[in-house]
This record gives structure tokens, C-alpha cells and sequence, in this order.
């Protein structure tokens, strides 16, 4: 056993000495190597063992054998960042409650983890990204919402044909902005019917990546029903803010969320960033360390 090999095991161990405390309502590990079931002997953390990991089917394994686990992108973040992605995916699911204490284990994609954090539902996870603040309301679908970030994250990541892209994906309150937008281009999902055209099915959001090289916005309801593409966002307010540096989508998504009860998410054409707008202000800001070229 190598030098590094022993303490990464030290280090694992001390952090599920730590979920065993009482005070810790869950230990949430991001990371695709499961734990070996002997750390757990005598330990209490397994309760409290929620997986994140980056394939459904490591997810499934985890669930057949009764343990929590969710899925998100395996894409090369931060580790902060990943914290964030994988928190959210847990909120949409209502795996974690407000007021409760989330010790975080992660590290880099594919190798063993080795940071730990601890999160509080409804603190700060940074200075512009408060957790309770994706909890949008009870008219929105949290599956619909998570589904979407992921798939803003694998735009911001992917691109179109190797070329960095950005997009606007507005969901709930539909007739408002319908009201304050207008069509730019032919809207591709014209004339389909609403089972073949929502969000939760993997093929639509296949469609809408493909999509996200039109100019324009997509116009999502609250249900997951993708009713446009190809949107201009014509809603403005002079009072709404955004910070220095960011263009025009970005001031579309704020102006639009502040004059309806809609959010929008914005992957940023220039860093690959994802932002999640609701009531003109940034509510969630996603980042990436690279992109795929």
C-alpha cells in the first residue's frame, strides 16, 4: 500500500467518523468508486450515505441495494462546483430539507475524493449562490428544472459540432412571455403533439442541444411542455442589474424574469457558465474548469 493510498483510506475514514455525528443529517459522497463496505463497520454514516455519481447505471446498483444515489454530469468541474450540481439534483428530488446539515466528500472526475465540505440547506454555498434559492415554487416541476440544468450544463460543456454555444430556456408562466417575445425563426416544435414534446423525454432534450444553435430563446411550461424556439426575449427593466461583464442574453433572461413569474436559465456562448435567473437576479451560477473541444 502506497503512502498516498493510506492516507487517502485515513482520510475517507475521519470523514465517516465525522457523518456519524449527530449533528450531520447526511454524508453526501460525489464520487463513482463506491465506498468499501467494511468502513462502514460500526459506523452509523451509512444511514446517511447519499452517492452521487456520474452514471444511472452506478445510481441503480447503489438504489437495488437501498442506498441513495443520484446522477450528475461527468464533466471536468471544480470541486465547489460539483458540490453545487450535485446539491441541487438532491434538492429537486427532496432528498434534503431546509435546515439540514450536508457533509460533502468529492474530488476530481476519477480520482479519489479528497475534500470535504460542510453544507447547510438554506446557507450560502458562496457569495452569489444561495441553496433555498433554487427552491422555486411549488408551480414548478423540480424533475423539469433539474432536467434542464443538466441539459443547460451539457450545452454550456458540449457545444454544437465541437463550437461553443449559448441559449436562453425560460419555463413556467408561458402566455406572459409568449406575450413579451416574438417568433424569429420557424419554431421546429410547431405541430407535435405535447406527449412527444416534453423535456423529461430524453429525445426532446437531445433535440433541444441540437436546437440551442438558433438564435432565440426556448419557451418551456412549468409541466415540461417545450411550446417554442427561436424566441426573442423583448421584455426589459431598467431597474433589473446584471454583473458587469455579462452580454445580452444574460440582460434578456433578468428582464424577462423580472416582468413574469417565469425563471430562465443562460448558458453563457463565451465561458460555457450556466446562470439561473428568477425575479431579474441570479439565483444559481454554475462554472466549469474546461470545455470539450
Amino acid at each position: 500500500m502506497t503512502e498516498n493510498t493510506k492516507f487517502d483510506r485515513e482520510f475517507l475514514r475521519s470523514a465517516l467518523s465525522l457523518a456519524g455525528k449527530s449533528e450531520v443529517d447526511h454524508f453526501l459522497y460525489i464520487c463513482d468508486t463506491p465506498i468499501p463496505p467494511d468502513e462502514f463497520r460500526g459506523r452509523p454514516a451509512r444511514k446517511k450515505l447519499v452517492y452521487a455519481v456520474t452514471l444511472e447505471k452506478l445510481a441503480q446498483e447503489h438504489l437495488a441495494k437501498k442506498v441513495r444515489a443520484l446522477v450528475i454530469p461527468a464533466y471536468d468541474y471544480s470541486r465547489t462546483e460539483r458540490v453545487k450540481v450535485a446539491l441541487v439534483s438532491a434538492l429537486s428530488q427532496g432528498a434534503f430539507k431546509e435546515g439540514d446539515l450536508v457533509l460533502c466528500m468529492t474530488g476530481k472526475v476519477g480520482r479519489p475524493p479528497d475534500t470535504l465540505m460542510q453544507m447547510r440547506i438554506g446557507g450560502s454555498l458562496d457569495d452569489r449562490l444561495t441553496i433555498e434559492g433554487v427552491k422555486l415554487g411549488e408551480e414548478f416541476n423540480s424533475q423539469v428544472v433539474d432536467a434542464l440544468i443538466q441539459l443547460a450544463l451539457q450545452v454550456g460543456q458540449e457545444g454544437f459540432e465541437g463550437h461553443p454555444i449559448g441559449t436562453i430556456i425560460t419555463i413556467g408562466d408561458h402566455t406572459t412571455v409568449l406575450e413579451k417575445s416574438r417568433q424569429m425563426t420557424i419554431n421546429p416544435f410547431q405541430g407535435l403533439s405535447e406527449a412527444e414534446r416534453n423535456v423529461l423525454d430524453p429525445k426532446i432534450r437531445e433535440a433541444i442541444k441540437n436546437f440551442s444553435v438558433l438564435d432565440g430563446a426556448f419557451v418551456i411550461r412549468e409541466d415540461g411542455v417545450v411550446l417554442a424556439a427561436g424566441r426573442y426575449l423583448s421584455a426589459t427593466d431598467d431597474a433589473v442589474k446584471i454583473p458587469l461583464g455579462l452580454g445580452a442574453r444574460h440582460a434578456a433572461a433578468a428582464g424577462i424574469t423580472s416582468t413574469t413569474h417565469c425563471i430562465a436559465l443562460v448558458v453563457s456562448q463565451t465561458s460555457g457558465a450556466v446562470r439561473l435567473f428568477k425575479g431579474g437576479n441570479i439565483v444559481l451560477e454554475l462554472h466549469q474548469t474546461a470545455r470539450r473541444t
